[in-house]
C-alpha cells in the first residue's frame, strides 16, 4: 500500500469522498481500501518498471518527503535511528532516506508485487541498507517492533475506506502502531481524507501532537483550506 501511486496521485486522492463523518462510520467504502486493488495497482507497476525502468508516482508529490525529511534532520534524529515507512509501496521514499543517510530503514507492504518492486528499484539505485518484507500492518509479526520513527504517506487514508469494517481497521492500525513504536516515538502522518481535528481525535489514546508540519494550502469560492493533513504524533 502507499507510495507507489504516493499513493495513487494526486488525482486518484482526489476521487477519494467522504460517505459521512469520520466520527461515524468514516467515509464511502471503495475499492482503494481493498488489498486485491493495489496487487493490482503494483503488479502493473512492477511490470512496467521492468519493461521501462519507471518508478511510479510519488503520493503528495516530491514535497511531502522532502517535508518529513526536512523535520527529521531539523529534530536532529540520528541517522541510526530505526525507522518504518508503513506501506511502502515502490519503495521511494525509503531510497530518499537512505540518500540522506538514514542507515536503518525498513519498509512493509501487504502487497507482494509492492515489496518486489521496492526491491527492485532499490537494487538498481545501488542501496543494500534497507529492510523489506511483506507484512500486513493491521496483523503484525512479533519481530515488528521497537521503531523510533513510524511514517505513514496514505496507508491510513486507504484503510479508511475498506468496505469490510473500517472503523474497527483504524482502531486495529492505532493499536499495531502503538505496538511497534517507542515510547516517546514519533509517528509521522499525511493524510488528504483526514482534517487535523479528526486525526487528533483518531490516535487520541496514546499518543499526542508534537507537531503539525506545513501543507500546501489552496483558496476556492472565498474560502481556504489545507488540501492535505501533515502530522507528527509521539507516543506517550
Amino acid at each position: 500500500m502507499s507510495e507507489g501511486a504516493d499513493h495513487g496521485g494526486g488525482a486518484g486522492a482526489a476521487a477519494w469522498s467522504r460517505g459521512g463523518s469520520p466520527g461515524g462510520d468514516g467515509f464511502a467504502p471503495s475499492a482503494l481500501g481493498t488489498r486485491e486493488h493495489w496487487d493490482a495497482v503494483y503488479e502493473r507497476e512492477l511490470q512496467t518498471f521492468q519493461e521501462y525502468g519507471d518508478t511510479g508516482e510519488i503520493w503528495f508529490g516530491e514535497e511531502s518527503m522532502a517535508r518529513l525529511i526536512r523535520w527529521m534532520q531539523n529534530h536532529k534524529i540520528p541517522l541510526d535511528a530505526s525507522v518504518l515507512d508503513i506501506g511502502t509501496g515502490n519503495g521511494v521514499f525509503l531510497v530518499e532516506l537512505a540518500k540522506f543517510g538514514f542507515s536503518n530503514i525498513a519498509g512493509i507492504d501487504y502487497s507482494p508485487s509492492a515489496i518486489q518492486l521496492s526491491g527492485s528499484i532499490i537494487e538498481k539505485e545501488g542501496l543494500c541498507n534497507i529492510k523489506l518484507k511483506v507484512e500486513d500492518f493491521l496483523n503484525p509479526s512479533t519481530e515488528l517492533s521497537g521503531f523510533h520513527i513510524c511514517i505513514d504517506k496514505g496507508t491510513f487514508d486507504a484503510i479508511s475506506l475498506n468496505p469490510d469494517n473500517a472503523v474497527e481497521k483504524r482502531k486495529q492500525y492505532v493499536k499495531s502502531l502503538s505496538r511497534v513504536l517507542k515510547v516517546k516515538g514519533f509517528f509521522l502522518i499525511t493524510s488528504c481524507n483526514w482534517t487535523k481535528e479528526e486525526l487528533l481525535n483518531e490516535f487520541s489514546e496514546g499518543f499526542e501532537l508534537f507537531e503539525e508540519l506545513p501543507t500546501p494550502r489552496f483558496s476556492f469560492g472565498g474560502r481556504s483550506g489545507n488540501s492535505v493533513a501533515a502530522l507528527v504524533f509521539q507516543k506517550t
